[in-house]
């Protein structure tokens, strides 16, 4: 199904906060994939789901994911080989632990085309590629042009704003003839549509095929509600202005998806999805 690349530009955190809280109310089923070349943190943050019959959560494995995933990948990769890597999430997430350190990115450039391949070839599950801060060059750029969508996470400063811009136009460049870009903006509850609407002014153009590139929504700014994102889905969580922002974007991203994929395939524009209700439990 459909795989969306998350990324940001330098000095602008929030890319795994957004992909977790994404992934918590996805409206079918989605692996969350930690592709960040500097290093993840899903193994200090979250705890994985504990072996069937026990209660509790225990620890994320740091081997088993990206690293033994490339270990048995030289040969070539195929989509039914990421399950055997992934893992679970308390609350039901599943995910793909990323390396814990930059270090482990330097063997591994080779990796991210056939893993674009691989994730845009699952069956029945939509993926979001957590692609962390981009660099000039960066050789995640192999595995963005497999993506349906391409989307930057950024904080509606004047500062981050403006270096977004500039990102913009060098993934243009890199990915042309490639996935559209949109922009997700992470904003102040206190002045968020203002705040939405001010970045898409400031953004809005067109990428190097042509395609428009623009904001697509917001996700609030809520520490609290990502604070809570531990596993545990309750009714804080669930009542959060995080979480509340998030359930309207991911509706809106896998329409999108949908939509793209259906033109590419030339059957024209695809009808959304209906969006069910946040299945009970889930993370």
């Amino acid at each position: 199904m459909a795989l969306i690349a998350l990324a940001a530009d330098k000095g602008a955190p929030g890319v795994t906060t957004t992909a977790v809280a994404l992934g918590a109310v996805w409206p079918r089923p989605v692996l969350v994939a930690e592709c960040d070349q500097a290093g993840g943190d899903l193994v200090y943050r979250l705890p994985a789901a504990p072996p069937e019959g026990q209660s509790g959560g225990g620890m994320l494995n740091p081997s088993r994911g990206l690293l033994s995933l490339a270990a048995t990948a030289r040969r070539g990769l195929r989509p039914e080989q990421v399950a055997e890597h992934c893992q679970r999430l308390v609350g039901g997430l599943d995910v793909l632990v990323g390396i814990t350190s930059a270090e482990q990115a330097q063997g591994m450039t080779w990796l991210w085309g056939p893993l674009g391949r691989a994730f845009a070839g699952l069956g029945q599950v939509d993926v979001l590629a957590d692609c962390g801060r981009l660099g000039a060059g960066t050789p995640l750029l192999d595995l963005m042009r497999e993506a349906d969508l391409v989307v930057l996470v950024t904080r509606a400063t004047l500062e981050q704003v403006a270096h977004l811009r500039e990102r913009v136009a060098a993934l243009s460049e890199g990915l042309r003839g490639g996935p559209p870009i949109a922009v997700l903006v992470l904003a102040d509850p206190r002045d968020f549509r203002a705040s939405v609407a001010e970045v898409d002014r400031i953004i809005t153009r067109r990428d190097g095929a042509g395609h428009p590139v623009g904001v697509l929504g917001g996700l609030a700014l809520d520490p609290k509600g990502a604070d809570l994102l531990s596993g545990q889905w309750g009714g804080r969580l669930d009542r959060s202005l995080l979480v509340r922002s998030a359930r309207e974007v991911a509706a809106g991203l896998t329409a999108r998806a949908d939509r793209l994929r259906g033109e590419r395939a030339g059957a024209g524009p695809a009808e959304p999805p209906p969006v069910p209700l946040l299945e009970e439990g889930r993370l």
